[in-house]
């Protein structure tokens, strides 16, 4: 089946149609259209048309108007010949579509010839000026193109751009083809014919849809070759041309009629999308009925429209009869018979044509009687639908809820990586198989999937996904869901960073790139600047371009333009250009900004009217007119001259072409003047200008002009146009002002919204840019990389709890504005808020009009203090609840409060709402029921506001509130009770025997891990009282980065106490207590809290000061820590305070002694730290020394080196140095004693350092030779040298005798080598190797003798061992033979073999041995007995290697019988007939001689021997005798040898073991006398013949 053209040329649609379901679907609708008449026009549209067809029609249309209006003979010969041409054009097209030719063929075109007008006469219309009234000027042949080849990155709407300037260009070079045509009273005809045949082809082309943009290319050229040359030039008379003018009237007439024909057989002739004139209907049935969905669609060609169940096609043909599909009349029905609960579903109807896709959606919902039970519904695995339920046009529910799980948060990216944006979408009630309406917005623009970023839906979660990020991507994204009228959306924002500069301190990319004007040769670009200049001002910027198709960028500005906007001239007319932008300052050129979307070289209009006209080829008439080429229009002035952008770089003009430009093209020449003067310039003289607008360039800044346009064709140039007003080179858009009035107010604990005040009279605002910088650093942060509009924006990513200042500086095409003056700084943490409700409502005492109530502080206290709290109470009568009353107007700072003027004995409830500085809090869930009666009770109440803190895994410490009601006594003490969270209540046990006074308690033993509760009983002299509301669950562990309070002591003494928290929330604060009170107010102590951490500071620490110190962390769940200052930390802590008061210098290394290469002496020491300010006094012997000629003093207060040299050292140096330092009143000292043998070791060491200096200044050793063992068991010296030079020689030497090395040492790397191979005892001795140039000389020597010797032989051994290889098994002759290979074999190492662990007792039998490299052990005539395993060890002196191998079961066997078939062939080998000897290879004998020959035969039993001549058997005779004689002798003989004689000879000796041919060769030479008296006989008788 062929597919529609629209399936062929577009791609994307043809992807989702290549199923099997819509393959058959089309082959059953290919069918219904060929079986209905109906359909027949319709059908067309979608097949494709043959070249034949065109030519049918074409011909028909064609002879009929011949035969009305042509009605001489001549006129039809003429007409038929013209329409031969046009059936030419008509093959073209096919031609074109058969060799899959596209619009992008037009690009390889020559465009000088093609766009540029011909010189030539204008010519005069012979239509009336009424008729030209309603022909329309420019007339232009709309042309369609399906393109088949997609450029690479190149979108749908850049497709439609390339699309239009190949249409132009087609157009263009048909119109002027026709227009070089002088047509005589013959071709008046033709054309006339011709342009009907155009007309009917166009039409026919129209419904068909076949055309392309090389097609009409094709045609164009073949159709006016072929006019040109069937044309015969002829001057008309005015007649004549009356006569033609007449019956081109009356054949335009015909043509308009025949076109209103065809359009009233085809209204909507043009092209338009699929449109739902009806859309689908939801429905509900019972089951077992039937249901119709129709639908009825309009459009332009015909739309196809297919059926979808859940987004499958529907295959009427697998279940026959359960679907029918119907398109009768353009109503479009589908049919659902005897439906079941498995056809509840959501249908859509898909139509389709050239122009797009339109989809309508329906749903169908089977219901069941009521009673009813289908099984099959309920199996497991099978999901169930609701039996009733409202429908909708878009699903099964009446209302939908949406909410987004897993959600994308702020984002952050670089240039050119790769990003995910995604969230997770929960719809209730939920429909399978059914996607709902998911858009993405940037900045509230809708986002389409394109080669930047991409959209998926994948069932539950919607994606989307950059390929490549670019700061234009920079922005808030909003994901909308849509389920017919509800949906639901989610944003939050994008922000993309600067890719890495490839030049350090470049700026970064432009964005934004975009065409603001485009005409015939030349594009206006805008773009937005960066907000990172580098570091230094953005000089300008480079504008580079590239024609669509290719991959060659080319500059189009030599020097940068500071300006945001650029006009690109130079271009060709109707080719697709993109462009982007780089930015460069002082630093370098920055990384190229985004590609801009490709744009056309074109006049407006021209595309305007490409646009306006229908897209098929050849929709509406060419008009060829004629006119008389003595007669040409001049074309008048361009009107509406005005200066639409002039900056610093370039002025742009733009214009309106004249009313009188007759029918040809016209150029523009442009000219300038200076102000003030009248002499005018042409600025365009080599580069006409074909569109109406101009870029003039090199004009001089601060200069004025003025300007005028004159217009020119090939009938001369016309009267300029009215100059413009005096204009000024220079920016006439301003830059921005600052903005002013930056406020930061505080958002999240990571984000700060800034507001500003936008700056004033800004024309043509592009935004502003946000740069953020933290307090004190001085480096600035941009916050957004694409201007935002609006004076607000927030910027995110910053550190919580550092405090930012923030500027901001507008942007416009001129540039950035200044910056704003910088912003008060704000620390980054969340808002303040209000706080949470109260909890625990308790009634802690009542009286007979009054109640003391109580209650816990709310868990988050909103980021500030509470203020307060406000309690409310209601009467309840019969449990009904009253209206609610305010306790108290003024807030109460206390967990508790007293309310007055109650009911005795009434029933009241309570809430409690706390306040601070952001306002009053959700009031407190309702208390339960408390009656206000008189208490009687001598005990205490119970304590209130019980609360835990310092939670760690074995303790944590609690606290709380003394009872309000004391009872009849006051309150002498409390227990705490403790058990464990899921226990019952009869496992409460107590923590102290004792009652307690204070109002705290550490409770220590806890069980990591378990869960307790824990609650407060006060006791007083009547007993003891209820207890507390309970505090926890807490669970006994220590959180990971918990950390403790820790005390520190600065270098001025100061004691504090320092605790730091990872977990605050965003509104914690820190409270510090001593013994659990509050010291807030307390004269004695500084408290500085900033971001996660807090300092106490002790003012003067003492006894009064005893205690714990505690602080907790507000709005979590108990964190804090405590710290004990007892009468001993105390002292501890006073000490150290007075060391860092009156310091001493610390001392890292005491002073020490080492001397240097030269033998030079160095004291030195090293302190922990010195300032600047640090003095160092040198003592010797009690005597201060001075730097001079004999000390050298040097001090290196980085690293606290304090350093004294001396050259050398003499005997009046012994004694005692010392090193003594001050800095500021911190001192120390170090002190060395140099006496008696400590004193002379140093001296001896010093001078034997002096002469290894001196001997290293000439070549000298840097490693002194040595040996080494290689891996192929070679002895190798080695010994590494220095300072050495070309002519520095070393030479070898052995017991005092020079060795002669083969090699010269080339010294590259250092190391000079010896290499002895296979070393035995005969290479011990002395070697000794020498250096020495003319500087000097130096040796080293090795001893390789006695214990040397043989520690370096074991080594030799030990390498060898370890390269031999594995034991072998080898079958021979004899027997049996094991054995390994090493490298090369030494005496010193010791063979040993064994046999199962017993150790080979060598005989005849078994024999051991070395061959060459090979050491084997050799078993002959092998027996069972020799069965088992067998160890060889090689023994090195001082540990065995051993090598084992198995020689038992299957490897014995084989090895046997392989050892008896050697033996076998051994046997035969010794026994087989064989010649011994005797016989030559070659015989040379003078003819006549007798020749002898013997020789001896061998072989048990004895052989029989033969002879051979000439590889045949040689049977004796007189002339040659053979005999064989005592079974060993053979006898060969032939008497008087001729040549006949000579050959090849072999004698054969065969025995039952085998046989051999032993061959000789006999030669027969005739001597030379001879021969010479036989050559001459014959020269002899030849004289005699003459």
């Amino acid at each position: 089946m062929s597919l529609p053209f629209y399936q062929r040329l577009h791609q994307h649609y043809d992807s989702s149609y290549r199923n099997r379901d819509l393959r058959s679907t089309m082959s059953q609708y290919q069918e219904e259209k060929k079986s209905s008449a109906i359909y027949t026009h319709g059908s067309t549209a979608y097949s494709t048309r043959s070249s034949a067809a065109h030519r049918q029609e074409s011909e028909a249309f064609s002879q009929a108007s011949t035969a009305s209006y042509l009605q001489q003979a001549s006129r039809a010969a003429e007409s038929t010949h013209a329409f031969a041409a046009s059936r030419k054009t008509a093959s073209a097209y096919d031609y074109g579509y058969s060799h899959g030719l596209t619009d992008s063929s037009l690009m390889l075109e020559d465009y000088s010839s093609k766009l540029s007008p011909q010189a030539k006469r204008a010519k005069k219309s012979f239509l009336s000026g009424e008729e030209k009234e309603n022909l329309p000027s420019d007339y232009m042949v709309p042309i369609f193109s399906g393109r088949q080849v997609h450029v690479s990155g190149i979108t749908d709407t850049e497709e439609e751009r390339i699309k239009e300037a190949a249409a132009y260009i087609a157009q263009r070079n048909l119109l002027a083809s026709e227009e070089g045509i002088t047509a005589s009273k013959q071709s008046a005809i033709s054309k006339q014919s011709a342009v009907s045949t155009q007309s009917a082809v166009s039409k026919q082309s129209a419904v068909s849809k076949q055309s392309s943009v090389s097609k009409q290319s094709s045609v164009s050229k073949q159709s006016t070759s072929t006019l040109h040359h069937e044309e015969a030039f002829e001057k008309k008379s005015r007649k004549v041309a009356i006569r033609e003018k007449a019956e081109r009237v009356s054949l335009t007439k015909t043509l308009e009629e025949t076109e209103a024909f065809h359009r009233k057989l085809n209204e909507d002739h043009l092209l338009h999308a699929p449109d739902f004139v009806i859309k689908p209907r939801s429905h509900t049935v019972w089951e077992k009925e039937s249901v119709k969905l129709h639908c009825s669609v309009s459009g332009w060609p015909e739309p196809r429209v297919t059926w979808y169940k859940n987004q499958v096609p529907i295959n009427v043909h697998a279940n026959p009869g359960k679907y029918i599909i119907e398109s009768r009349y353009g109503m479009h029905t589908l049919e659902i018979n005897a439906c079941d609960f498995e056809d509840t579903a959501q249908y859509r109807a898909s139509a389709m044509n050239v122009k797009g896709e339109l989809s309508a959606y329906a749903s169908v919902v089977v219901k069941r009687y009521k009673g009813e039970f289908d099984e099959t519904r309920f199996r497991a695995g099978v999901s169930t639908l609701p039996l009733s339920f409202g429908v909708t046009p878009y699903g099964y529910a009446s209302k939908f809820e949406i909410h987004f799980d897993d959600k994308f948060d702020v984002s952050f990216g670089r240039e050119g990586e790769t990003m995910s944006l995604g969230c997770r979408v929960v719809i209730t009630p939920e429909i399978k198989h059914f996607q709902p309406e998911i858009q993405w917005y940037r900045n509230g623009a809708p986002i389409s999937s394109s080669k930047w970023v991409q959209t998926l839906w994948s069932g539950d979660r919607a994606t989307l996904t950059f390929s490549h990020l670019n700061k234009e991507d920079e922005g808030l994204y909003t994901i909308r869901v849509r389920m017919g009228e509800y949906y639901e959306q989610y944003s939050a924002y994008v922000f993309v960073r600067d890719a890495d500069a490839e030049i350090e301190g470049a700026p970064a990319s432009p964005l934004d790139v975009v065409c603001l004007d485009a005409n015939k040769d030349y594009i206006i670009i805008s773009w937005k600047q960066p907000a990172v200049d580098g570091g230094s001002p953005i000089l300008g910027y480079f504008i580079d371009k590239c024609e669509v198709g290719t991959d060659s960028w080319s500059q189009c500005n030599d020097t940068p333009v500071k300006f945001a906007r650029f006009p690109v001239t130079g271009l060709i007319e109707g080719r697709s250009y993109i462009f982007r932008v780089r930015a460069v300052n002082k630093n370098g050129i920055g990384l190229p900004s985004r590609v801009s979307e490709p744009v056309a070289a074109l006049d407006p209009a021209e595309k305007a009217r490409l646009k306006s006209r229908p897209s098929a080829p050849w929709t509406g008439q060419i008009i060829v007119t004629e006119e008389e080429p003595s007669e040409g229009i001049v074309p008048g002035p361009p009107t509406d001259l005005s200066v639409t952008e002039a900056t610093r770089s370039y002025v742009v003009l733009s214009w309106k072409p004249p009313g009188q430009r007759g029918h040809e093209g016209i150029l523009y020449f442009v000219e300038k003047c200076e102000a003030g003067t009248e002499n005018w310039q042409r600025v365009n003289t080599e580069l006409p200008v074909k569109s109406p607008r101009f870029a003039l360039f090199d004009l001089a800044e601060g200069k004025s002009y003025r300007f005028r346009v004159r217009c020119s064709n090939s009938a001369g140039v016309g009267e300029p146009s009215e100059a413009t007003e005096v204009t000024v080179v220079g920016d006439k858009l301003d830059i921005p002002k600052p903005p002013g009035k930056i406020i930061p107010s505080r958002n999240t604990d990571t984000s700060v919204v800034v507001s500003w005040e936008e700056s004033k009279d800004a024309k043509e605002l592009v935004g502003y840019y946000i740069e953020s910088s933290i307090v004190g650093s001085g480096k600035w942060e941009p916050c957004n990389n694409n201007p935002v509009k609006g004076p607000r924006f927030t910027c995110h990513g910053l550190a919580t709890g550092q405090s930012y200042i923030f500027r901001v500086r507008a942007v416009n095409a001129a540039g950035l504005s200044e910056y704003s003056q910088d912003s008060e700084a704000i620390e980054v943490k969340a808002p303040i808020a209000a706080p949470s409700p109260p909890c625990d409502i308790t009634c802690l005492e009542s009286f007979r009009d009054s109640m003391v109530l109580g209650w816990k502080q709310p868990d988050k206290t909103g980021g500030a203090e509470i203020t307060g709290y406000y309690v409310n109470y209601r009467e309840v009568i019969d449990g009904v609840p009253g209206r609610w009353r305010e306790a108290n107007i003024k807030a109460v700072s206390d967990e508790a409060y007293k309310i007055s003027n109650l009911k005795e004995n009434m029933v009241y409830q309570f809430q409690v709402a706390a306040m601070n500085i952001a306002g009053l809090g959700e009031p407190s869930a309702v208390s339960a029921c408390f009656k206000c009666e008189e208490w009687t009770i001598a005990v205490p109440g119970p304590p209130h506001n019980v609360k835990y803190s310092e939670v760690r895994k074995t303790s944590l410490v609690l606290q709380w509130k003394p009872p309000i009601h004391s009872g009849r006594t006051p309150v002498t003490g409390y227990f705490v009770d403790l058990k464990e969270a899921h226990a019952k209540d009869d496992q409460w046990r107590g923590l102290n025997k004792a009652a307690i006074k204070n109002t705290y308690l550490r409770v220590q033993g806890l069980k990591e891990g378990v869960s307790y509760v824990l609650r407060v009983r006060a006791i007083n002299q009547a007993g003891v009282g209820k207890p507390s509301d309970l505090a926890g669950p807490v669970v006994a562990e220590t959180r990971p980065g918990t950390k403790e309070v820790v005390v520190n002591v600065d270098d001025d003494g100061v004691i504090s106490l320092n605790f730091e928290c990872d977990q605050m929330a965003p509104n914690s604060q820190f409270n510090w207590s001593k013994d659990y009170v509050s010291t807030e107010d307390s004269p004695r102590l500084e408290i500085e809290s900033k971001g996660n951490k807090t300092k106490m500071t002790f003012k003067d620490l003492g006894t009064e000061d005893l205690g714990i110190y505690s602080c907790d962390v507000t709005d979590t769940d108990g964190i804090g820590s405590s710290y004990l200052i007892d009468e001993e930390e105390l002292k501890r802590l006073l000490a150290l305070s007075q060391e860092h008061k009156f310091p001493t210098v610390p001392i890292k290394s005491e002073l020490a002694v080492e001397i240097l290469e030269k033998g030079q002496v160095r004291f030195w020491m090293q302190a922990e730290k010195l300032s600047g300010n640090t003095k160092v006094t040198y003592i010797f012997n009690d005597k201060e020394i001075f730097e001079g000629p004999k000390y050298k003093m040097h001090i290196d207060r980085n690293t606290g080196i304090i350093e004294m040299f001396m050259e050398k050292l003499q005997d009046d140096d012994e004694g005692t140095y010392t090193f003594q330092l001050q800095d500021g009143k911190a001192t120390g000292h170090s002190t060395l004693v140099l006496i008696g043998d400590v004193y002379k070791k140093l001296q001896k060491e010093a001078e034997f350092q002096r002469q290894e200096w001196i001997r290293k200044q000439g070549p000298h050793f840097a490693e002194y030779l040595s040996w080494e063992v290689t891996g192929e068991c070679n002895v190798l010296l080695k010994c590494k040298v220095a300072n050495i030079k070309k002519e520095t020689h070393i030479v070898w030497y052995k017991d005092e005798r020079e060795i002669s090395v083969d090699e010269k040492h080339d010294f590259k790397d250092g190391i000079c080598t010896l290499l002895i191979t296979e070393f035995s005892k005969k290479d011990a001795g002395i070697y000794e190797v020498i250096l020495k140039d003319d500087r000097g000389k130096d040796k080293s020597r090795l001893k390789l003798v006695d214990e040397a010797f043989k520690e370096l032989m074991s080594e030799v051994c030990k390498t060898i061992a370890l390269s031999a290889t594995d034991l072998k098994i080898q079958s021979t002759a004899e027997g049996i033979r094991l054995y390994s290979f090493v490298t090369y074999y030494l005496e010193d190492l010791k063979v040993n073999w064994s046999h199962n662990g017993t150790p080979i007792k060598y005989s005849d039998r078994v024999k051991s041995g070395v061959t060459g490299q090979q050491i084997w052990l050799q078993i002959s005539e092998p027996t069972p007995n020799d069965k088992g395993k067998y160890v060889m060890e090689l023994f090195d002196g001082k540990t065995g290697h051993l090598k084992t191998v198995d020689l038992s079961g299957q490897a014995y066997d084989e090895a046997y019988a392989e050892f008896q078939r050697l033996k076998q062939a051994a046997i035969a080998e010794k026994n087989r007939a064989r010649v011994v000897g005797g016989l030559p290879d070659v015989v040379t004998i003078q003819e006549g001689k007798a020749l002898n020959l013997t020789c001896i035969v061998w072989g048990d039993p004895t052989p029989e021997v033969s002879w051979l001549k000439n590889e045949k058997p040689l049977v004796p005779d007189d002339h040659c005798s053979v005999r064989f004689e005592a079974g060993k002798t053979a006898y060969f003989t032939i008497s008087g040898v001729s040549t006949a004689d000579s050959g090849k000879y072999g004698l054969v000796v065969k025995n039952k073991y085998g046989s051999e041919i032993s061959d000789f060769t006999i030669s027969v030479f005739i001597p030379e006398e001879v021969a010479r008296k036989a050559t001459e006989q014959p020269q002899k008788g030849n004289k005699k013949a003459k």
